[in-house]
């Protein structure tokens, strides 16, 4: 049974302070509220708290800071950080500064209440983890329940050196999370090296790896050093992990559970100075079970697993991606390019086969070849093969798409749903590609796609002008 606690929690949104203040309660802590960094300072030596619960943006500073010195202050005193930033970068800043956990606003409370448990158990186990620079890892991009997940694995494994093993389809980011735990580690300074074990020819695996001795094959005219001894000091990823070979698994497990190896041909033996990151496309566990792949380094590989969604699974951050790739297209000097609301609909609507690794060579496809600077739902259609613009294949119902639009909206600004706007705002949002579409449909003639849309031609023209539709050339009916 997990024992009570003084809990402290900072937050500047009332709403919030109540419903964290009721669940800790109803678990049987005693809780004292603070909307304020002033009001916190006060309040710290008379609560005399057991965890502090803070968000990190705050009306009189920033809680990351506070976290900061009140760690450096109070080391025993764990501090569960609350934040709407939900990205790589504040999960490792909150890692960096000392935080014994970092909970993504919106979280659920039972999540919250398990933190604050653990915390209470373990009080003192907060990290001191020195980061160079956070913002390195920023290619790792999404917001969603599944992104914050992977992100506060990264955010732990970065002050250790413990085996990573990182599942997901092919085009889901697994060599970006490597290069972030590289990049955000201690070993940063020292060599980030990739292998593709699928990419290597059979006999030559082992060579590649840790490398060869002069005469030890045909061939073999010089020494080589193999990629373990290349990356000392620094990290060794190893990609599709699952397509090595059996004689060289056997090998590398020897490797990992000694930490030395000896060159193909070579006697003297070398110390395997590295962080091994693999990475699989393929389920290990059924690779164990047909007998392809070996138990044994499956355990010394999986010790810290991480699982990448695929990006049909965190469509709320399609949005967030494509803007991002169009964005570091016109950085590359293609032109600058955006997404209309249509395509942004028929974007999260794609199934994604090739993930995230697709999304963005459709983005600089589109920056070349598209001859607007507003990407229309019409052209996105065209490049990814859609039957028709306006219905794309699998696309959700109007129903579907309304409630999709509405909790994107409530997540980007969520009050924007209580600012007496979100109704012209939808309808015109509907309205858009309802127009657009009737005047495909008739060849541009806007005289007869009023009449099968039921409104007047003037009525038509005035919503063309309210809207920004350029009918461009279009005949209008005498």
């Amino acid at each position: 049974m997990s024992r009570s606690g003084n809990i402290l929690v900072l937050d500047d949104d009332a709403a919030i302070r109540t419903v964290v203040a009721h669940a800790l309660r109803r678990a049987g802590h005693r809780v004292t509220t603070t909307a304020s960094l002033a009001e916190f300072n006060r309040e710290l030596r008379a609560a005399m708290p057991d965890v502090v619960v803070s968000d990190v943006v705050l009306p009189d500073g920033n809680g990351l800071d506070m976290v900061a010195g009140l760690v450096q202050t109070y080391p025993q005193l764990p501090v569960i950080v609350l934040s709407a930033q939900n990205t790589l970068t504040t999960a490792v800043r909150a890692t960096e500064v000392g935080a014994y956990d970092y909970l993504p606003k919106p979280f659920d409370l039972d999540d919250l209440t398990r933190a604050v448990d653990g915390a209470l158990a373990r009080q003192g186990d907060g990290t001191d983890e020195k980061l160079e620079d956070a913002d390195r890892a920023l290619p790792l991009i999404g917001r969603s329940p599944a992104m914050q997940d992977v992100y506060r694995v990264i955010a732990r494994v970065i002050s250790n050196d413990l085996t990573v093993l990182i599942s997901g389809e092919s085009g889901t980011g697994k060599e970006l999370v490597a290069r972030a735990i590289h990049d955000l580690g201690r070993r940063a300074h020292a060599p980030f090296l990739a292998i593709n074990m699928a990419a290597i020819p059979r006999e030559l695996i082992e060579a590649e790896l840790f490398g060869h001795e002069r005469g030890a094959f045909t061939g073999a005219q010089a020494r080589s050093a193999g990629r373990f001894e290349q990356a000392a000091g620094g990290t060794l990823f190893l990609d599709e992990i699952g397509d090595m070979p059996l004689e060289a698994q056997t090998r590398l497990l020897r490797v990992l559970q000694s930490g030395e190896f000896t060159t193909v041909g070579g006697a003297r033996t070398i110390k395997a100075d590295v962080r091994i990151v693999a990475a699989t496309n393929r389920d290990l566990n059924a690779l164990v079970q047909s007998g392809q792949f070996r138990e044994d380094l499956f355990y010394r590989l999986n010790v810290v697993p991480v699982t990448l969604p695929a990006l049909r699974e965190r469509r709320q951050d399609i949005a967030l991606l494509a803007r991002h790739f169009l964005d570091r297209a016109a950085e590359n000097g293609l032109p600058r390019k955006r997404l209309d609301e249509a395509a942004v609909v028929a974007l999260e609507a794609h199934d994604w086969p090739g993930n995230v690794r697709e999304l963005e060579n459709i983005m600089r496809r589109l920056a070349v070849l598209s001859r607007d600077e507003v990407i229309g739902a019409g052209e996105l259609g065209s490049v990814l093969g859609m039957p028709s613009a306006t219905a794309p294949a699998g696309a959700p119902d109007l129903d579907t798409a309304v409630r999709a639009r509405l909790d994107r909206i409530a997540r980007e600004d969520p009050r924007a749903l209580d600012d007496g706007t979100i109704y012209e705002r939808i309808i015109a949002e509907i309205e858009r590609p309802l127009i657009e579409a009737m005047l495909a449909r008739h060849g541009g003639n806007q005289l007869r796609a009023a009449r099968a849309m039921g409104i007047n031609r003037n009525t038509l023209r005035k919503r063309l002008d309210t809207l920004g539709i350029d009918p461009g050339g279009t005949a209008d009916g005498g």
